[in-house]
């Protein structure tokens, strides 16, 4: 069952949480540096949990990480790293804070070399899942197979994240050019 026919199988609350992501973010391009690295963060603490677990606490996440912005996210301290584990509206884990400290440093870096976290994908781009994988592991902190897979897939890189037969499919081949060179 692909993810696009199961949303129809939920109930109430959960198909709404659900479709509305997959609707309009699931597989989208995203074109700011914060926003994917926003997505990125909340890929790294799916790990281990649902997505939908996630889903409910973005506007936190959001909030806990300053909006997602990476140079505030960088400069994170002890104090930064305490809070954040304090705080029962995100996942608090100390390898996962961790990792988006050091993501955030590791962007930076990206964003003087390549002018931007998205230049930087674009500059890599075509690669198959394993060489995505390979390149993440060497260049971030927590960033295993399948959080690479669905991060690259929720942003548009690798195919995947809809059904051929999905109307948003269809959408997001008209926006996103990537999409129409990779099999």
């Amino acid at each position: 069952m692909s993810y696009c026919s199961y949303i129809e199988t939920l109930g109430g609350g959960k198909k709404e949480l659900h479709k509305n992501y997959h609707d309009k973010l699931y597989g989208f391009p995203i074109h700011d540096d914060n926003e994917l690295f926003g997505r990125l963060i909340l890929e790294i603490n799916q790990a281990g949990l649902s997505w939908e677990t996630i889903l409910k606490k973005e506007q936190s996440f959001r909030k806990a990480y300053s909006n997602f912005n990476i140079k505030k996210i960088a400069g994170y301290t002890e104090t930064d790293k305490e809070r954040l584990l304090a705080d029962a509206g995100i996942i608090r884990n100390k390898l996962k804070i961790n990792a988006a400290i050091e993501n955030a440093k590791t962007i930076l870096t990206l964003q003087k070399e390549y002018g931007s976290f998205e230049k930087w994908l674009e500059h890599h781009h075509p690669k198959t899942k394993d060489e995505w994988v390979k390149l993440f592991k060497k260049t971030f902190r927590f960033t295993g197979g399948e959080i690479v897979n669905e991060f690259l897939m929720s942003i548009g890189y690798l195919r995947g994240a809809h059904s051929e037969d999905c109307p948003v499919h269809k959408e997001i081949l008209m926006q996103n050019p990537m999409w129409a060179s990779q099999k």
